[in-house]
């Protein structure tokens, strides 16, 4: 096996490379279709489909996964992303109308959207093998790495137009395989092996049908996901409300991003007192926090100050979620449990939350869509106490 301290460092550049990647592509993607001249209910759809790629693909791929150990993770994702690169490619080149452009979209979401719950698990496999890495510390630069691009490629945009983001992001996909095959897959031995009864056993529904905390925590975050993601995903339509541009929205989505890589020693901080349970609690409550912060906000500073709120929301939700999953689940299961988590929070809620933003813009603009969010915020938030409640067995 490698060393710990090369593994630590691949590991911190893959998810560098996986972030700097979904920064040009999912920061900008609305951005992109907005100055193609679709409207904002038609960028909703776009972002929907995106997150509906990931229902579809991420349990199969998670799945096939868990029950096959010998084929190291990133074979899969470096399989998915050279078709990516292609597809980047022909959209850049080309200007397809409403049904493809929406296809595209959706590949998008298939062929990279969807792969961070695999990103995840190559991490925690090396954990649950007894190597010390920090993951909360690699994720929080892959939000800086996601913050810093973020400024570059709006800067890109203002001086050759929203379409460079392309450009951008073909060249961060290119990294980001790279970084895949600069890193040491672990070695089967290391692995769970799946057992002969282990489909039919843990399967995905007898999961959810037997672990009343995990499968209520799934909801609570659909709803978290279903509140923020908006946010993210139509970051421009809320500042151009303001009155900013493109440097503007790079701005924003560098103090957004940044704003999480903190987000590392404060779970670091909070695990050490409290279980991972809570810190989904805690983080769904700054999801419910940071629209009503910029709801009130009445300048372009004001709503560019809001954004380090991002720390505690969404910055803190990612490796609490990760632990909490690695967890509550039967360890033969885990890669299909990063899986699920993703499915019910990105997935689902990111998809929901997309069409809700659309809608909500069309209809009453900017504030409809805050106010959407801080309501399916506070029902995310109620149904984690809740699960925080619930009696605390798995029986799978």
């Amino acid at each position: 096996m490698a060393s710990r301290k090369r593994i630590v460092l691949c590991y911190v550049l893959l998810q560098a490379s996986f972030w700097g990647m979904i920064s040009s592509i999912c920061a900008y993607q609305a951005a992109i279709v907005l100055d193609r001249g679709f409207t904002t209910g038609q960028a909703g759809i776009f972002c929907a489909l995106c997150y509906l790629a990931s229902l579809f693909t991420q349990p199969v791929i998670g799945g096939w996964a868990d029950r096959h150990p010998s084929v190291p993770i990133k074979q899969l994702l470096i399989v998915m992303l050279l078709p990516a690169v292609a597809l980047n490619l022909v959209f850049y080149f080309t200007r397809p109308g409403f049904a493809l452009t929406a296809l595209i979209i959706f590949l998008f979401g298939v062929l990279e959207t969807n792969s961070y719950p695999l990103i995840d698990s190559m991490g925690m496999q090396y954990v649950n093998a007894g190597v010390k890495i920090p993951y909360s510390f690699a994720r929080g630069m892959g939000s800086l790495t996601y913050a810093v691009l973020c400024v570059v490629t709006g800067l890109l945009t203002a001086r050759f137009g929203m379409q460079a983001a392309l450009l951008a992001h073909c060249a961060e996909q290119l990294l980001l395989i790279v970084c895949l095959l600069a890193f040491p897959s672990i070695p089967a031995r290391l692995l769970p092996q799946p057992q002969a009864k282990s489909a039919s056993g843990h399967s995905i529904w007898q999961i959810l049908k037997k672990n009343r905390v995990f499968t209520l925590m799934l909801i609570a975050c659909f709803f978290g996901m279903m509140g923020v993601m908006p946010i993210s995903n139509f970051l421009v339509s809320l500042v151009n409300s303001h009155g900013g541009g493109s440097t503007a929205l790079g701005v924003a989505q560098f103090l957004m991003a940044a704003s999480e890589l903190p987000s590392a020693l404060v779970f670091g901080l909070l695990q050490k007192k409290m279980s991972s349970a809570k810190i989904l609690l805690i983080s769904i409550i700054f999801m419910v926090v940071k629209p009503l912060l910029i709801l009130a906000s009445g300048s372009l500073g004001m709503l560019l100050a809001v954004q380090p709120v991002q720390m505690l929301g969404y910055g803190l939700f990612t490796p609490a979620s990760v632990y909490f999953v690695n967890e509550s689940v039967p360890e033969a299961d885990r890669v299909r449990g990063q899986t699920v988590m993703m499915v019910a929070s990105n997935g689902m809620g990111g998809m929901l939350g997309g069409l809700l933003a659309g809608w909500t813009l069309d209809m009453g603009g900017a504030n409809w869509m805050l106010a959407a969010c801080i309501a399916c915020g506070c029902a995310g938030a109620a149904l984690c106490w809740a699960a925080l409640r619930c009696p605390a067995w798995r029986t799978v």
